[in-house]
């Protein structure tokens, strides 16, 4: 529960917007602040993604091979021994769907399972997942768990 001391102010104060094209005197009279000629000065004009006004464009300047990691790289979730403790007792299994089930992972993807080893880990577990850490396996194997199916 939030007590008063904790709330913060969420309101802003109103900031009034610039007006342009109200005379020489207001500071963005005449051209608006728009500068003088060109394209970007009249009405219109529309700023377009990826053009460059002559130049060549990024995404033609980049080389075609290359920049695929992301295709590849497996998605991963990453968990410490410190959560795990707090939220597993004795003897449970912590595996993809036990995750899921406490809200560590979400449920809408099936991602790989990786545990880490910092923190403790003060019970015996079984661990189901993809992958662990060397300095979680020590940790899991001093507190007596035993792993099952590491890749």
């Amino acid at each position: 529960m939030v007590s008063l001391s904790q709330l913060k102010n969420t309101h802003r104060k109103k900031v009034s917007t610039k007006r342009v094209g109200r005379g020489i005197g207001s500071g963005k009279g005449k051209t608006c602040a728009r500068g003088a000629k060109g394209a970007k000065s009249r009405s219109g004009y529309k700023r377009r993604h990826g053009r460059e006004g002559g130049q060549l464009p990024m995404f033609k300047r980049i080389p075609i091979r290359g920049f695929t990691r992301g295709i590849v790289l497996e998605e991963t979730f990453v968990l410490n021994l410190v959560r795990i403790d707090t939220l597993y007792m004795e003897g449970e299994t912590v595996s993809l769907e036990t995750l899921q089930a406490k809200n560590l992972i979400p449920k809408k993807r099936s991602p790989l399972v990786k545990i880490l080893g910092n923190g403790k880990l003060s019970k015996a577990l079984r661990f189901e997942v993809d992958r662990i850490s060397k300095s979680a396996e020590e940790k899991i194997r001093e507190a007596k768990g035993t792993i099952e199916n590491t890749k």
